[in-house]
């Protein structure tokens, strides 16, 4: 049973939808602004953090270290908060998740410097780190969960792709934000207390929106839910893994091809385009923010396409797409490097395609597990493909020097085919 299209009549998108959309939208970019802001300052902060003496290296290595703790908090978070969710309601999850991030986020702009606290320093900034990791693993899932089931559901493609787009563009504002702080600081000024001015800002702007989200209501689907008494007797992560093993399986190797697209395509590629080919870093980034600009854009884009022509259609074309536009990419760029914009561009507008994978996962699941289905497969499968791809792709790429296109290349073929296998399976058994 899919609660979404079973309990709520047909019905054309309102003005409190778009209320909805846009607050969601917004939510969800000042957080995962929150969420990335860290790693354009792990330098200063591997300065700052650590002892004086400690070697470069070693400084830098346990900045990242820090950074990554976040990603390992994810699932836990996830998973404590989806229980909540679908157990007493979206809305409160909902508000809830940009409340965790924003505390810890301010309190990171704030936070003494070893200089100061000795090794208490790094040990806060772990905590806070932990904090923000838990916040995203709930609050990325119970967005999507959130808008879907509060748009018609004809319209989910474009309330799922709305949020992915917000999502995204929170990596471009961190990248802005990094860019005007550096650009319009001198080093040592940065060092002193620049490096604090986005954690402050992106603290009170989450605030903001916890105000603003007291105003949204709790989603239809689960008003419905509540009424019906279909809340899950049991522990509703129990359910899944007893009786939505596929569901969970497509979750997490669609998964794979989004962290893929944005840890690979997004966030390294900047590094490795400078290690391969000797592009200048500014000029790597300035291409990097056209491609997030052209990503949070094509994200809406494939979910209007979603409405109208299916998941499957779209990521049939979709993934594809983003196959050629990586190799494009990166073999365009060492033979040309004039065009590394218009190339990044093309392969940022194919990422796109990543915002075919909350739609699916949002149809995988019924309403009352909704929640902890997507929340369990989206942070467990992040985790270890988001954990994992930073360290393997640098290393196989000094031996293999186009692995990042050809690891790519291959959730886009794997992933969309593992999708159509568990649809196929599905179909059968309903017949």
């Amino acid at each position: 049973m899919d609660a979404q299209t079973d309990f709520l009549p047909a019905r054309p998108l309102t003005r409190q939808d778009a209320k909805t959309l846009v607050l969601s939208a917004l939510g969800g970019a000042l957080e995962f602004y929150d969420f990335i802001i860290f790693v354009f300052f792990t330098a200063v902060i591997g300065r700052l953090f650590f002892p004086a003496d400690m070697p470069d290296w070693l400084k830098q290595f346990q900045a990242f270290g820090i950074f990554a703790a976040g990603y390992l908090a994810r699932p836990l978070g996830g998973v404590i908060m989806a229980h909540f969710g679908d157990k007493a309601g979206r809305k409160r999850m909902f508000t809830l998740g940009v409340f965790l991030m924003a505390v810890p986020t301010l309190l990171i702009g704030f936070l003494p410097t070893y200089a100061v606290l000795g090794y208490g320093a790094p040990i806060l900034l772990l905590l806070m780190r932990v904090m923000q990791g838990a916040a995203i693993g709930g609050e990325v899932p119970g967005a999507w969960v959130f808008v879907s089931e509060h748009v018609p559901a004809r319209r989910v493609g474009l309330g799922c792709s709305l949020l992915t787009g917000g999502l995204t563009s929170g990596i471009l504002i961190g990248s802005l934000t990094a860019s005007a702080v550096t650009v319009n600081l001198t080093s040592d000024q940065v060092m002193s207390y620049g490096w604090r001015i986005p954690f402050i800002l992106g603290g009170l702007f989450g605030l903001v929106v916890v105000y603003l989200r007291r105003w949204l209501s709790e989603t239809p689907v689960f008003e419905e839910i509540r009424r019906l008494e279909q809340i899950s007797k049991t522990l509703p992560l129990k359910t899944v893994l007893a009786g939505h093993k596929g569901a969970v399986a497509l979750s997490m190797v669609s998964t794979w091809m989004l962290t893929a697209a944005i840890v690979v395509v997004i966030l390294m590629t900047p590094t490795l385009l400078g290690r391969l080919y000797g592009v200048p870093m500014a000029q790597a980034l300035t291409a990097n923010s056209l491609a997030t600009a052209c990503l949070s854009i094509s994200c809406v884009l494939v979910g209007l396409a979603v409405d109208r022509f299916g998941p499957l259609k779209v990521l049939a074309v979709g993934s594809p797409s983003l196959l050629v536009s990586v190799y494009l990419l990166y073999l365009g760029t060492a033979a040309a490097p004039v065009w590394l914009p218009l190339f990044y561009a093309i392969a940022g507008a194919a990422v796109g395609i990543i915002a075919v994978v909350p739609i699916l996962m949002v149809h995988a699941f019924p309403a009352a597990i909704r929640f902890s289905g997507i929340s369990f497969s989206y942070n467990v499968a992040y985790a270890v493909f988001g954990g994992i791809t930073p360290l393997a792709v640098p290393l196989a790429t000094a031996a293999i020097p186009l692995f990042p296109a050809h690891y790519v290349a291959l959730a886009c073929v794997l992933a969309p085919a593992l999708v159509l296998l568990f649809i196929g399976a599905k179909a059968r058994h309903a017949l």
